[in-house]
């Protein structure tokens, strides 16, 4: 574990796929990140790459030539280089290998970069092409945020209010792949409120989502996150059943469409990048 500090935040990272475990606000003591309770997710905030979402039946194809890779890629359970770290920033490093080679046929380069400012943390991603061909990938971001339901609060008196919308446009999950048909939230003063019941059937899957900012908050003590995030263009909620989190997930790319035909270059929201290279975004949470 790796940890670095400022006067306001503590964050802590595993070089296990690079992964924010902890990110306290030292005022208060308060614990920002979920638990990881593998009763009912062991995650906190894995990074999704090379895909994001699943594949249909966990395969893609790529030159004529079939491969499998898991749910979310593979970089979550790889572990990560340290290229360097300070006080209040640090950055790792994934680069292809022999064995990435075997089931996702790029070179190439995945930077995270942790940075704390004041009571602001930053979470930016770089990758770039080291192939002498075209590549093409996905990523998204999936950190889970504790929902206190101690000292007589519940999971329904928090809520996640929008900057920029009145209404959301849901892509249901059906067996783990992205259904045609959309469904409709409609909010009331840009607000979803949450509950265990929202996320019943899974995920809530947006592609057209305009709000790039987003708060975490709970409407009886007002304690709250600000969630922002640039050059994601789809995003997704969700939590486990029954579980005290709830995830906010900026992504490039999606799980497989139903009815995809599996080809990589063909897929729902991947991103191609030529020989040499690279892609950027980040997200930022303030905890106030």
């Amino acid at each position: 574990m790796l940890t670095i500090e400022n006067t306001k935040l503590k964050a802590t990272f595993n070089e296990l796929g690079a992964e924010l475990t902890s990110l306290i606000q030292l005022e208060t003591g308060k614990e920002i990140m979920w638990s990881g309770n593998p009763d009912f997710w062991g995650g906190i905030s894995p990074v999704l790459f090379p895909t994001v979402g699943a594949l249909k039946n966990d395969q893609y194809i790529f030159e004529c030539k079939t491969y499998e890779l898991p749910r979310h890629g593979f970089a979550r359970r790889r572990t990560f280089d340290l290229k360097n770290s300070s006080d209040n920033e640090v950055i790792f490093e994934l680069k292809s290998d022999e064995e990435s080679l075997k089931i996702y046929p790029f070179e190439f380069s995945l930077e995270i970069k942790y940075t704390l400012t004041e009571n602001k943390l930053t979470v930016s991603y770089q990758v770039k092409n080291l192939s002498e061909k075209a590549m093409y990938f996905s990523l998204g971001a999936h950190p889970g945020f504790a929902i206190d339901t101690k000292n007589g609060l519940n999971y329904s008196d928090y809520e996640i209010a929008f900057s920029d919308d009145d209404k959301l446009e849901i892509h249901p999950l059906i067996d783990n792949l992205i259904s045609s048909p959309t469904q409709t939230i409609e909010l009331h003063d840009k607000v979803l409120p949450l509950s265990y019941e929202l996320f019943a059937k899974d995920a809530l899957v947006m592609t057209n989502m305009k709000s790039r900012k987003l708060i975490l908050r709970n409407h009886k003590n007002r304690q709250k996150v600000i969630f922002s995030f640039s050059n994601f263009p789809y995003f997704g909620i969700w939590a486990a059943k029954n579980a005290d989190f709830v995830c906010l997930e900026p992504w490039q790319g999606i799980a497989d469409l139903e009815n995809h035909n599996q080809e990589l270059t063909d897929k729902f929201g991947i991103l191609k990048l030529e020989e040499n290279e690279d892609w950027k975004a980040d997200w930022a949470l303030e905890i106030e």
